[in-house]
């Protein structure tokens, strides 16, 4: 099946545009990371966090005045997805669940007009949280380089480099944008997370995959088309591609759509970052890995 059956677009006379695209991006992105930083969940700094739903939405101040009165003065409270769902996170972690009970028993008290259940309920140590932190980063590294060792072995070199360029492209760039919009609306809860590294993970498996099937497509092409000049080469291969492209990309977004509307507070974040991942990957792949793989080829050639 073929979305487009027959494209003939000059996609690599147009990187150069697509290169200063990504560039804004990633600044963009960068600044937001350093001057803003993310908000790193209780996976990573450890301590205790419940998602209460109310009945009845109580005020985020009465909220913290409470905590101030039950011992939990530095609790970050803030609304989860409605405003009937309160999140509570705190540094503290105390023996079993002895802070998420004192923080129940301590709002069942002062709130006893407003009944509330409790959605999520989560502690993490602080040894625990660093150590979680340190193999996330490891995770996305070890990655990253078995990736380029894969597609350098499969095709050539710099195929595995421009793999993993496009790579790191998407990740800092999605990232760079959930930071920008974390915290900008009560359905913007983008807290650094286990949930959400599974997200980045899965989005570096999903935007290689779609690199490699074009990768494929211009070795192929190599052997048939012996006359054409490289440039040309490669706009055949993608536009050969263009189809499948759209079609896997598309199934991908409705999945992440009906996750993003059904999935819950708690699933929201992961389909978020893949959906906003996904349209960088997509992009990625043509304009970033078959851009640097053209640009190296030329500039070998002439040397």
């Amino acid at each position: 099946m073929k979305f487009f059956k027959k494209t003939n677009i000059d996609f690599m006379g147009k990187r150069k545009i697509w290169y200063s695209i990504s560039g804004i991006i990633l600044f963009i992105g960068l600044l937001a990371i350093i001057f803003k930083g993310p908000t790193l969940g209780i996976d990573f700094t450890g301590g205790t966090e419940l998602v209460l739903r109310f009945d009845e939405a109580p005020q985020i101040n009465e909220l913290r005045n409470v905590m101030s009165e039950i011992g939990f003065p530095r609790s970050e409270i803030k609304t989860f997805g409605t405003k009937n769902d309160i999140l509570i996170r705190t540094s503290e972690t105390g023996v079993g669940g002895t802070v998420a009970e004192s923080i129940r028993n301590g709002l069942t008290q002062k709130f006893p007009d407003k009944a509330f259940k409790v959605l999520k309920e989560d502690k993490v140590g602080p040894r625990i949280g660093s150590e979680l932190k340190r193999d996330a980063i490891y995770a996305v590294i070890l990655t990253m380089l078995g990736i380029m060792v894969y597609v350098g072995f499969r095709f050539k070199f710099i195929y595995g480099v421009a793999g993993v360029i496009a790579l790191l492209h998407d990740v800092l760039a999605t990232f760079g944008i959930i930071v920008i919009l974390d915290g900008l609306g009560p359905y913007f809860n983008f807290e650094l997370s286990q949930n959400l590294m599974a997200a980045f993970l899965t989005l570096i498996g999903f935007s290689i995959n779609d690199t490699v099937v074009i990768f494929d497509r211009i070795r192929e092409n190599e052997k048939i088309h012996r006359s054409e000049s490289l440039p040309t080469l490669i706009n055949r291969s993608v536009n050969e591609t263009l189809s499948r492209t759209i079609i896997t990309s598309g199934t991908v977004f409705l999945v992440l759509i009906v996750l993003v509307i059904f999935g819950g507070e708690v699933n929201r974040g992961f389909a978020l970052t893949f959906f906003i991942g996904t349209i960088f990957g997509s992009y990625s792949t043509i304009y970033v890995a078959s851009s640097i793989v053209l640009d190296w080829s030329l500039k070998s050639a002439k040397k």
